[in-house]
Parts: C-alpha cells; sequence; structure tokens
C-alpha cells in the first residue's frame, strides 16, 4: 500500500451565519489541537476542532481527500465535527485547518488509522494488574509524570506482536515515549526507545515464542512527564526499512520491507507520477497493515543496485547514469562503492538519502576518478546525509564510494545515490511573524476590503523577474501585485474582495514564474510549521509542512485603510512624512495599529504608527538612506485593530518613488571665537533643475547660536550661511546637517544636502600694557589730497585653509607682542 499525494480537495459545509448575530465583528481564529489525535478509517467520527475564535466556523479545509463532513457545531472554544472517513483513506498524518467568517485557523495534524479504538482505563500503572486488551486496536492513553501503563494481549506461538507508539509524531507535546513487549516473568522480549524509522517515538516486534499473555509497557523514557499517545498492538508488520528506497514517477516497483520479525515482505508498490515529499508505502500481509509508511523517493529514473563484493573501488558495481544507486551497509565496516562513465563538463548535484528516508545510516559519501584520485567527499551537507556538486572535469569513468559515519552497519542501513542536473528551482512563502507559530500564514481578506502580505521568493540557479500568477482565487477575490526584481528576494501583495463576494475560501496552488515565460522555471508555495519546540537550546522535534495557501473571504470589518499617494518623491538621504487615512464604519472608534511590511532596499521607517482612539488619519515617517535603490515602487500599508480579535485590513498598492537627490551642497568646514560670526560656504551642485526657490536650513547649531535660512534658486552656484555666536556659545566642535526643501505639486522634497563642521574657539586673552617712550616730536612731511577710493568688492568667505592661516598668523603676532611687553 502506497501513501498517495496531497490533492486540493476541500470539503464544503451549509452552515453559514452562524452566531453572526452575537458577534458584531470576529477575527484571528486559533487552532491548537485535534482531538481525538486518531480516528478509524471507514468510520464516521465525532472531532473537536479546539482553540478560540472559532464560534463563526464555516468549513474545515482538509490537505488530503477522504473526508467528507457531515455536521459541523461551532461554539467559542471549539468546533464538533461529524466526518466520515472514506474506507480507502490514506493511513498516517492529514492536515486540517479551520475556516471561520471572520478567518482561517492554523492548521494540525490528524492520524487515520487501520484499527479501532479504546481508551485506556486507570489504574494500570502495576505490572500485576494491566489493562486487558484485544490484538488489533489502537489505544488512546496518556502518561502522566512518573507514570508507566501496562496492556496485557493473549496470542498464540508464532505470531507476530507488533507495538508501535505514535506520539511526538502526533505534534502534540514534548513527549519522548519507551515501549516494551515482555512476557509474565517481566523478560523483555522487544523494547525500543529512539528509532531511525519513528525518530523520537518507538515500535517494537517480536514473534510469540509459546501460547499465552504478554505486557505491553507504555513510558515516558526517563520516567518524566509525558502526553497523549496512540498506542497500535496488533498483528500487523513493523520493517524498520523498505528496499530500494525510491522508484521512478509513474510505474510500479517491487521493493523487499526489512527487518521484520517474520522476515522479508515482498510488494509491488505503483510509483505516483508526481512529485511528492511525503510519499511512504505501507507493509501489508496477513496480519494486518503496518500504521505508519516507511518514505519512498519519486525518482525521475530508474534504480540501480548494488552487487557485493564491493567494498574496493576496483570491485565498484558497474552503473549507469542517470539511474539511483541503492545499497544497503550490511555490516560494520561495509564499503559500497558504485562507478560509472560521465561527459566533461557535466554538472551533478549528488545527494546522498538515508536519515531523510528513515535509515539508520549516517552516510559519508566520495568521489574518486578512475584512477583512485579523490574529487570530491561529504558527510553532513544535508543534516547527516550527504550531498555535494560535481563538475565533470573529464570524459571517463568515476566511483562513488558509500560508508557509515561511524563504522556501523545492519540490515537496515538503507541509501540510495540520486545524480541531479542543476536546475532552477523556485519557492514561495510567508514570512513568519510568530517565532514558532502560524499566525499571518494565511490570507483572508474582509467583503469590500483588502489585505496585504509579503511573499518571499527563495530562487536556486537562476535570477530574473518573477511574476505571481494568482490563479484559482476564492470567487470575487481580486491579486494586485508588481514583478519581483530580479534583485529582491520579497515582494508586496495585496488581495481584495468584492463588497459581494460569497464567503468562502480554498487551499490554492500558489505559484509564480519567471517574467520570461520561455525560462520555463516556476515554483510554489510552501509552509512549514513547527509543532513542537523545546529542550536544549529551543530543538525543533516535529515539523509540518503545506504546499498550498490558504484564502479566503471573510464576513466585512469596521474599517478600510487608504494611503495619501504623495506628488513628489522621496530622494536619497531625503524624508518623508506619508499620510495614511482611516475610513471607519458608524460605532467604530478603536486604536489602528499600522505597519509597513514592505521597504524597498535603503528605504527606513518605525515599526509601527497608531491612529489614535476615533482618529481618521496618521503620518508614517520615511527615510531613504544614500544607497536608497532608486525606481518606482508599490508599497502598502497594514493595519489592524481589536474586533473582537485582531482584524486586518490593508491599503490600496500605492506607488512611491525614490529619486537621486536634486541638489547637494559641497560645505566648507569653518571656525570663529565666541562673539564672532562664522561665515559658511556651501557649493551648490544641481542635479535635477527645479522650479521656484528652495529653502536651506542649517540644523544643530548649539546653544545661545543663530543662523538665518536660505533661500536660492536653480541658477545658485552657492550660498551662504551666517552663523552669529554670543560670548555664551559652547566651545568645541559642532557637527551641523544642511537640510533642504523643494517644494513640488504642492508638496515639499526634503532631503540633507551635506554636513559641516563648525568649530567655536573660546578668545585669547588680551596682551598685557607696557609702559611707552616719550614720543619725540618729528616733522611730517606733507601729504597730497587723498583722492576718493572707487567702492571696494564685497569680499568673498574665506576658505576653511584660509582662516586658519589667518588665525595661525595672528596668534603668532599676539604671542610676539606679549614677548615684547615683558
Amino acid at each position: 500500500m502506497a501513501r498517495q499525494p496531497l490533492d486540493s480537495r476541500v470539503l464544503l459545509l451549509g452552515t453559514l451565519g452562524m452566531l453572526l448575530a452575537s458577534l458584531a465583528w470576529a477575527a484571528s481564529p486559533r487552532l491548537n489541537t485535534i482531538t481525538p489525535r486518531g480516528v478509524q478509517r471507514g468510520q464516521e467520527h465525532v472531532i473537536s476542532f479546539n482553540g478560540s475564535n472559532l464560534a463563526d466556523a464555516q468549513e474545515i479545509l482538509f490537505y488530503t481527500p477522504g473526508f467528507e463532513v457531515t455536521a459541523l457545531e461551532p461554539a467559542a472554544g471549539a468546533v464538533k465535527v461529524t466526518v466520515k472517513v472514506a474506507p480507502d483513506c490514506v493511513l498516517g498524518e492529514h492536515v486540517a485547518q479551520v475556516r471561520t467568517a471572520s478567518g482561517i485557523s492554523d492548521y494540525r495534524t490528524l492520524y487515520v488509522e487501520d484499527l479501532p479504538a479504546i481508551d485506556e482505563k486507570e489504574p494500570n500503572s502495576d505490572f500485576e494488574t494491566p489493562q486487558a486488551i484485544d490484538l488489533n486496536v489502537v489505544v488512546a492513553g496518556t502518561v502522566a509524570n512518573e507514570d508507566v501503563d501496562y496492556y496485557v494481549i493473549e496470542a498464540k506461538k508464532g505470531q507476530r506482536i507488533s507495538a508501535e507508539v505514535v506520539a511526538m509524531r502526533l505534534g502534540t507535546a514534548l513527549f519522548d515515549p519507551y515501549v516494551a513487549i515482555l512476557d509474565l516473568k517481566r523478560f523483555e522480549l522487544s523494547a525500543r526507545d529512539d528509532t531511525a524509522l519513528a525518530l523520537q517515538d518507538a515500535f517494537a516486534s517480536v514473534i510469540a515464542p509459546e501460547d499465552g499473555k504478554y505486557v505491553i509497557e507504555v513510558r515516558e523514557s526517563a520516567y518524566g512527564a509525558g502526553n497523549m499517545y496512540r498506542l497500535h498492538v496488533g498483528t500487523f508488520p513493523r520493517p524498520t526499512a523498505v528496499f530500494p528506497a525510491g522508484g521512478k514517477a509513474g510505474e510500479p516497483t517491487e521493493v523487499r520491507f526489512l527487518n521484520d520479525p517474520t522476515g522479508e515482505l515482498k510488494q509491488t508498490v505503483t510509483v505516483p507520477g508526481v512529485k511528492d515529499e511525503n510519499f511512504g508505502v505501507f507493509a501489508a500481509d496477513a496480519g494486518g497493515v503496518s500504521p505508519t509508511p516507511n518514505a519512498f523517493r519519486i525518482f525521475e529514473h530508474g534504480n540501480a543496485f548494488e552487487a557485493e563484493p564491493n567494498d574496493a573501488l576496483a570491485q565498484a558495481t558497474a552503473a549507469e547514469l542517470p539511474l539511483a544507486f541503492n545499497g544497503i551497509i550490511q555490516n560494520d565496516a561495509d564499503v559500497d562503492c558504485f562507478k560509472f562513465t560521465a561527459a566533461k563538463g557535466q554538472v551533478y548535484e549528488v545527494e546522498c538519502f538515508a536519515r531523510r528516508l528513515r535509515s539508520a545510516l549516517d552516510p559519508v559519501m566520495n568521489l574518486y576518478n578512475a584512477s583512485g584520485g579523490s574529487i570530491a567527499g561529504n558527510d553532513d551537507s544535508r543534516g547527516p546525509d550527504s550531498y555535494f556538486r560535481f563538475t565533470v572535469p573529464a570524459d571517463g569513468e568515476y566511483v562513488i564510494r558509500v560508508t557509515d559515519h561511524l563504522g556501523r552497519g545492519g540490515p537496515d542501513y538503507v541509501y540510495r545515490v540520486e545524480f541531479h542536473p542543476v536546475q532552477p528551482t523556485l519557492a514561495l512563502s510567508i514570512p513568519r511573524v510568530e517565532r514558532y507559530g502560524q499566525y499571518r500564514q494565511q490570507i483572508y481578506v474582509a467583503r469590500g476590503n483588502k489585505v496585504g502580505t509579503l511573499i518571499n521568493a527563495s530562487r536556486a540557479n537562476f535570477g530574473g523577474e518573477l511574476v505571481l500568477e494568482g490563479a484559482d482565487l476564492p470567487a470575487g477575490v481580486t491579486m494586485h501585485a508588481e514583478p519581483m526584481a530580479a534583485n529582491l528576494s520579497s515582494m508586496p501583495v495585496v488581495f481584495e474582495a468584492a463588497a459581494d463576494a460569497p464567503l468562502s475560501g480554498k487551499l490554492v496552488d500558489f505559484t509564480a514564474r519567471h517574467a520570461d515565460p520561455a525560462q520555463n522555471i516556476r515554483g510554489g508555495f510552501t509552509n512549514n510549521a513547527d509543532f513542537i519546540v523545546g529542550g536544549p537550546g529551543q530543538s525543533i522535534y516535529k515539523q509540518v509542512a503545506v504546499n498550498r495557501l490558504p484564502i479566503a473571504v471573510v464576513d466585512e470589518l469596521p474599517f478600510t485603510l487608504e494611503i495619501v499617494e504623495p506628488k513628489v518623491p522621496l530622494v536619497r538621504e531625503g524624508v518623508m512624512q506619508l499620510k495614511i487615512l482611516a475610513h471607519r464604519k458608524e460605532g467604530f472608534t478603536k486604536p489602528i495599529n499600522v505597519q509597513l511590511p514592505f521597504r524597498p532596499p535603503g528605504l527606513n521607517a518605525t515599526s509601527s504608527v497608531t491612529i489614535p482612539e476615533n482618529g481618521t488619519e496618521v503620518l508614517y515617517e520615511l527615510n531613504a538612506a544614500g544607497n536608497a535603490q532608486v525606481g518606482k515602487w508599490r508599497i502598502f500599508a497594514l493595519g489592524s485593530a481589536d474586533v473582537g480579535g485582531a482584524g486586518w485590513v490593508s491599503s490600496q498598492l500605492a506607488n512611491l518613488e525614490i529619486a537621486e537627490k536634486l541638489v547637494s551642497f559641497a560645505i566648507q568646514r569653518t571656525a570663529c571665537e565666541q562673539g564672532e560670526e562664522a561665515q559658511i560656504l556651501c557649493t551648490v551642485n544641481t542635479a535635477t533643475a527645479f522650479e521656484g526657490l528652495a529653502k536651506a536650513q542649517l540644523l544643530g547649531l548649539p546653544p545661545k547660536t543663530e543662523v538665518a535660512d536660505i533661500e536660492f534658486d536653480k541658477e545658485a552656484k552657492e550660498v551662504v550661511f551666517v552663523v552669529k555666536t554670543t560670548a555664551e556659545s559652547r566651545v568645541g566642535k559642532h557637527g551641523l546637517l544642511c537640510q533642504l526643501t523643494i517644494m513640488q505639486n504642492g508638496e515639499p522634497i526634503i532631503c540633507r544636502a551635506g554636513t559641516v563642521e563648525l568649530q567655536i574657539d573660546q578668545p585669547l586673552p588680551a596682551p598685557a600694557a607696557t609702559a611707552a617712550a616719550p614720543a619725540q616730536p618729528m616733522p611730517m612731511p606733507q601729504q597730497p589730497a587723498a583722492q576718493p577710493m572707487p567702492d571696494a568688492p564685497k569680499p568673498k568667505p574665506l576658505t576653511r585653509l584660509e582662516k586658519l592661516r589667518l588665525e595661525a598668523k595672528k596668534r603668532a603676532e599676539e604671542r610676539a607682542g606679549q614677548a615684547g611687553g615683558q
């Protein structure tokens, strides 16, 4: 049996309008757990979706087929859902979330099981008084602190007894289980803690040595506090590995299930024709079906298999690319080698899959040429798995060598090596706003309103602009987005719902493509949520990934936002007050928090601003760095307010231009003494002509100084600030900022024109008075009559260097005068 790929089916419920009369507005539904944590396929169940803000629940979105919702009873903290699970529903983990009239919840998991479920019954913590159960059931149990649960079953000699605990994999809590199968003498016939296949979960399997009773023990591995678990007990197979662990897409593949106590099991698996990272295969025989799958790779090509002996390079198994190389490190110190030919210039990404397939192998992979020269090698580039990129240096034969990092081996140390040509890949995501949560990883837009988000794009092995496709959106929803520039990895996107859009939602295959269709590069949305985090360093023990984006239309909200588009650009080293308007419905007065999620490169702003209670606008200050990327950009404002929960809306996708500065100054440093005037000369560099007058202001002056603003036009070549100081002006070096304001279209363009240093010195003391010799009268020669002088030209302001030279000369003369007077 094989685990099937995800499809896009969602199940709709016809329960619109429930409890809305009592909720003026609601928002931000959250889903914490789904209980029970497992259900039997082929049966109808009542399932509780537990969380908050769920009173207006309307639909359950399932990411996989096999579920039919027949009834829904919403309440604020839980939604009771009656679900029919199809007889052919795939076993194992499934994902679902709740759509309400006001939002979409987090997604959580639910396990589909083959066996009927029973509840644990306390007391069962004493080996002498275990809970009696039948074979082939699932026990829904809970382990408390220092608790041990015992169950007793009856089996015939030669019968397989399997016990598998699903606990950490439930994604509910940090719980490291231990399971053992014991005889009545307390002798352990099989016991496990952590396993490569089940990770922190455990399973045990044994052939009954005689007719009689056997005890199953379940506890936390260190006798600590546990949590909920699902204990599968029966005669089903529980192999630890499958070989090969992958096959060609769309074709049947014969596999062997390994390390089951009854021996190898052979099955033919039909491999899906589309890629699915969650695909797995289930072992099945007369005793039943394994509760959880063995991971299985879907590959574009077929398989090649090792042939022993192949420990040495000279004994390497011959294989052909592009087949996948499959092998088992069967014993301690075992080594497997494969030889293949390749052509010069070919480039491959070489992946060794082992731990990613839940194999016990920790692989080390090395590549050699035909003469044994080392070319490449790797241990842990993919977690414990190996990877390297290989450019073929010359036509010829090469050898891949695989072994275990610690030299270990065993019957389930399975691996496969795949050679992938270097290909472009693209993945989309929404940036997290909760460190470990899923908040706002969904899109829900209110009727007659808008909501925006950032879409991140991860490109590999290509560059260029990207275009969001936005196909198959819910009815009445429109997407607004510009192409993502080649140098960006994030873009703003706004979704808008018509006023009459039906309340509905769906899981959307949300994709983007290269702007050039001829490139044929496309990628989709992925969200990888953290379910269990804890232990040293806040380790992540359980994650669940989905590959579709939930989008829904929700009930209207009592406010909208609008950006008043600026009529002037924000220039480099400039500042702008962006006006944001709030349009409120009558009676809604709550404050609105506003953010600007997308900021073009070099644009800086505070994290958020608030439109006050009953307010209708706010100014959001934007600053452009000197290296801000020039261009025309689209931005949006995202607002939230308390509407019985956080309600989110956004403005339109507005235009914002970042431009070069129209004018800049080259400013010379200057100095003066207290009480003097300092002239600051600014050479005007006009990059773009402007109309009217520009105003220059000198900011940052110390106390007890003043300077007048200066106005100039586009023809000006230089301007001079005259700084007036007093005897009380602060002595020292002062950094000043020159700010320009140029009016265009009735709005200011404000930027920094330059900076300068002003030095204010304390005057030197006056020279001491000295007695002078009596003056002797001398005859004065007759002077010609004075002639009128022409008007002297206005002196040009001195440069900083000239001023320093004059000051030095003046001080030297004063010191000379003082010395002469002594």
